[in-house]
C-alpha cells in the first residue's frame, strides 16, 4: 500500500504519509476491524471455525513512513492481533495468511525488519506472515496458489500509488473465488499520466483496448477521472464481482485518491460504507460520489438547495436515480447500497420525505410515505 511512485518520480526507502494516505488507512483499520471477525468468529453455539484466510498486500511498501507512522502491513498484523474479538477468532497460521509484496529490495528488507522489530520472530506469531519480494501483477496469483489459498476467502488490496498495472485476469481469479475482494487505489497523478503508459499493460488491466479507449479520449479534466474510475469498475463487474464501489477520497488538505472496491457480497458492500461512515469528516477528510458534479449552473437541480436537512449529494443522486424513471423507496434504497460510493438503504426514506416536502419529488398515490411507496420526480422548481 505504500508505493514509492508518485508523479512518475521515485522515491526513497522512506518518504513522508500523505494525509489522503493516511486517511485512506483509517478506512483500512475500520473496513478490517468488521472483516475479521466476519469470517473468522468460531460459533459459540456449533464450535465451528471458518476455513482459512488469505489478506494479500500486492504494493506492501518499507512498514514505515518519515515520522514513524506504521505502514499497511505493520498496522494490519497489529490490529488483527489486538482485535477486540481475537478471542473468538481461533488464530492459527494454518488459518490465517498475511501475504505482503513488495518489489524494491531496499523497501522489502525494511519491511522485514519492521515486522521483526515490532512483532518478533515472525514464525511464532499464531498467523503466517509471508513477506516476498515480487511484482503484484506477475506473483500474486503464484503465491496465492502456493499458499493453497483458493477456496477460502481473499482479501486482495492492489494499493500502489503510482500505477495501476495488475493485469484483469488477476482479478478474475479472485472474483470467481468465493467469499473474495479486492480494493484497488489510484494515485492522484494517474488520470493525467496516459500517455507514460504502454497501451498494451492498458490492455491486460482492463481487459482489451476496445474497453479503455473512450476513457482515454476524455478531454475534459474534471471529468477525466470520473471516466476512468467507471471504465475500471466496468473491468471488475466482467471479471466476475457482482458488486462494485468507486470514490474519491478528499483529504481536508493535499491531494484525492481514487479507490475501486469489488465484491460478491452484499454484506461486503455494507461493511465497506459503515467503514467510510466511521471515518468520514475526521481530520477534514471525505467520500465523494463519483455521479456527484454538484447544482448545476443551469438550474437543473435548484430544488436541491432548498433542502438543508440532507447532504446534497444524497438528494442529487436519488434525483438521478428518479430521472430514469419512478421507482419505490425501497428500490431507491438498493440503489444506493449496490450503485453509489457510500450512501444505505437507511437513507432513501429521509431523503425521500424532505424532496416530497420541498415539491421535488411526489407520491405516485395519496397516503403515507412508507418504504413501499412509488415516488416520482416533479418539475425542477427554482428558487
Amino acid at each position: 500500500m505504500m508505493s514509492g511512485l508518485v508523479g512518475g518520480g521515485r522515491m526513497g526507502v522512506l518518504w513522508k504519509l500523505e494525509p489522503a494516505t493516511a486517511a485512506k488507512h483509517r478506512l483500512y483499520q475500520r473496513y478490517l476491524d468488521a472483516w475479521w471477525p466476519i469470517l473468522l468468529q468460531t460459533s459459540q453455539k456449533t464450535g465451528y471455525s471458518r476455513p482459512r484466510v488469505t489478506l494479500l498486500d500486492a504494493f506492501a511498501g518499507p512498514g514505515r513512513y518519515e515520522d514513524g507512522e506504521a505502514g499497511s502491513p505493520v498496522f494490519i498484523l497489529d490490529r488483527l492481533l489486538h482485535h477486540h474479538a481475537v478471542d473468538r477468532m481461533n488464530l492459527s497460521p494454518q488459518r490465517v495468511h498475511l501475504v505482503f509484496i513488495e518489489k524494491d529490495r531496499a523497501r522489502h528488507d525494511h519491511l522485514l525488519a519492521e515486522l521483526r522489530s515490532r512483532f518478533g520472530t515472525l514464525k511464532d506469531l499464531p498467523v503466517r506472515v509471508e513477506v516476498r519480494r515480487g511484482e503484484a501483477g506477475r506473483d500474486s496469483l503464484p503465491i496465492l496458489d502456493e499458499l493453497g489459498a483458493w477456496g477460502h476467502p481473499i482479501l486482495g488490496i492492489f494499493d500502489s500509488w503510482g500505477s495501476v498495472n495488475v493485469p484483469l485476469d488477476v482479478m478474475s481469479r479472485i472474483a470467481r473465488n468465493k467469499s473474495s475482494e479486492v480494493i484497488t487505489t489510484f494515485g492522484p497523478n494517474w488520470f493525467s499520466r496516459r500517455e507514460e503508459l504502454n497501451a498494451d499493460i492498458l490492455d491486460t488491466v482492463f481487459g482489451g483496448r476496445s474497453f479503455w479507449t473512450p476513457a482515454a479520449d476524455e478531454l475534459r479534466p474534471d471529468e477525466r477521472w470520473r471516466v476512468w474510475l467507471q471504465t475500471f469498475r466496468d473491468a471488475l463487474r466482467r471479471a466476475g464481482f457482482g458488486y462494485q464501489l468507486h470514490f474519491k477520497l478528499e483529504p481536508r488538505t493535499g491531494q484525492p485518491l481514487y479507490l475501486v472496491f469489488g465484491t460478491g457480497s452484499s454484506k461486503g458492500l455494507e461493511a465497506m460504507k459503515d467503514a467510510m461512515w466511521k471515518v468520514d469528516d475526521r481530520d477534514g477528510e471525505s467520500f465523494r460520489d463519483p455521479r456527484n458534479r454538484g447544482v448545476e449552473a443551469d438550474g437543473q437541480l435548484d430544488i436541491f438547495q432548498l433542502a438543508e436537512l440532507s447532504n446534497p449529494e444524497l438528494l442529487e443522486l436519488v434525483g438521478q436515480r428518479l430521472a430514469i424513471g419512478p421507482t419505490t423507496v425501497e428500490e431507491i434504497g438498493n440503489w444506493l447500497l449496490t450503485e453509489t460510493a457510500r450512501w444505505m438503504p437507511k437513507h432513501a426514506l429521509k431523503a425521500a420525505r424532505e424532496m416530497v416536502q420541498s415539491g421535488s419529488v411526489s407520491l405516485a398515490s395519496p397516503g403515507r410515505l412508507t418504504s413501499k411507496s412509488r415516488v416520482i420526480l416533479s418539475a425542477p422548481v427554482r428558487s
